[in-house]
């Protein structure tokens, strides 16, 4: 590997000591909290079997939900492999809760490209064309409460992203967005305050209080042992109302045939804390080997994390390509695939993305994605051992600087 490299890996590992420190002491708090959640629920062997068809009483998928909400610390939970997407539990949590006339306001900006067509998008059944009005505040990664405060009064829902998206401010902890929603609640109690969790999970020591989240399990929750599916886990009868809009009214959470996954889902769980830490410590890596190549990167390897995605200002997009291609040739499947930028279905400009997991499309193994427009920054996320992340790391930087 290229001389140049290997010096700055050596800088690097010395300078994130503390940090991986401060990642497993956060990996144990979390794990001790699914392990009590386990605990609590009396999972079993019999809980990992599964069923097919409607999926009528299928005792693991029930008691796994029971889980993700001791986990969230929230009333409720529905957690099934037919969200084929964060994208998907999202559009279902706000499909669920919003009715024509409702008014929505994220105060974290624009949210996310995939999201944007449920949102907006006239034509094929978006919130728009149900009459749902959403809107969204200028945000730089700090909460102006005062002017927040005065923009809710008529509104039905405040909608937090937690993670940066493609964006440059900074992603929100779970203290963050937690001291928002209590000014929030202070002054409008039945507000809904709804949380695109995605990314975000065992980051912290807990996670959000807020009265729905939302969230993947092909992304931290699921250990990078789930197949597919997603979450929502709060208050009860906003879940049931998101199960009836998944499914069908009134046998929303009866249904969904979990297919022999349970094993893997469980399983994914009781990994999230660590799968998450791995990713912290390939972003927090890789944050400060670029660091010391002369690279932007955002957030600093010192600085604290809200997620896992890593930002790596590149400068252009030929210097994105070859990153991309570098991190393929050091994962684990496809190795020998070179990326190509195109029109990916749900983003405004072509994307160009490295992805060599085990479960197609999963972002907590290793992976990044970057949109060819300003400011030519690549977002990278995953790593389910560190050494492997590491590994696509260092071959990804081998790539842009030759």
């Amino acid at each position: 590997m290229n001389e140049r490299v290997l010096i700055a890996a050596q800088k690097a590992e010395l300078k994130i000591k503390s940090q991986f420190e401060k990642i497993e002491h956060t990996e144990r708090i979390c794990t001790e909290r699914v392990l009590k959640a386990f605990s609590e629920n009396r999972v079993s062997e019999a809980h990992l079997l599964g069923t097919t068809g409607y999926g009528y009483g299928d005792l693991g998928r029930e008691t796994l939900d029971k889980v993700y909400a001791s986990v969230y610390g929230t009333e409720d939970a529905f957690v099934r492999i037919q969200m084929v997407s964060g994208t998907h539990a999202i559009a279902t949590g706000l499909f669920g809760v919003l009715r024509p006339g409702d008014q929505v306001l994220s105060i974290t900006g624009k949210p996310y490209d995939t999201i944007l067509p449920t949102i907006m998008k006239k034509g094929g059944g978006s919130l728009a064309d149900f009459g749902v009005k959403f809107d969204w505040l200028d945000f730089d990664g700090i909460f102006n409460l005062n002017r927040i405060l005065s923009m809710i009064t008529g509104k039905k829902m405040i909608y937090i992203q937690r993670s940066r998206g493609y964006t440059l401010r900074r992603s929100l902890t779970t203290g963050d967005i937690d001291r928002a929603i209590e000014a929030i609640h202070a002054k409008f109690p039945e507000m809904i305050v709804f949380v695109d969790n995605c990314y975000g999970e065992f980051v912290c020591e807990s996670e959000p209080k807020a009265d729905l989240l939302a969230g993947s399990l092909i992304k931290n929750a699921g250990g990078g042992l789930c197949p597919c599916g997603g979450y929502l886990a709060g208050k009860k009868e906003l879940i049931d109302a998101c199960a009836d809009r998944l499914f069908a009214q009134d046998i929303g959470r009866e249904v969904g045939a979990t297919l022999f996954q349970n094993r893997s889902m469980f399983m994914g769980m009781f990994m999230a804390p660590h799968a998450t830490a791995e990713a912290l410590k390939t972003s927090v890596f890789a944050a400060a080997l670029f660091d010391e190549l002369g690279f932007e990167t955002v957030p600093a390897f010192d600085a604290e994390r809200a997620d896992i995605v890593q930002l790596l200002k590149l400068g252009n997009p030929e210097l994105l390509i070859r990153f991309c291609r570098g991190l393929q040739s050091g994962s684990p499947i496809d190795s020998y695939v070179s990326p190509e930028p195109w029109d990916m279905p749900g983003y405004n400009s072509k994307v160009i993305m490295a992805a060599g997991g085990f479960i197609s499309g999963s972002s907590v193994e290793i992976s990044a994605d970057a949109p060819l427009r300003e400011p030519f920054a690549v977002w990278l996320q995953g790593g389910l051992t560190f050494a492997g992340g590491r590994y696509a790391v260092l071959r990804a930087a081998e790539a842009i600087i030759l």
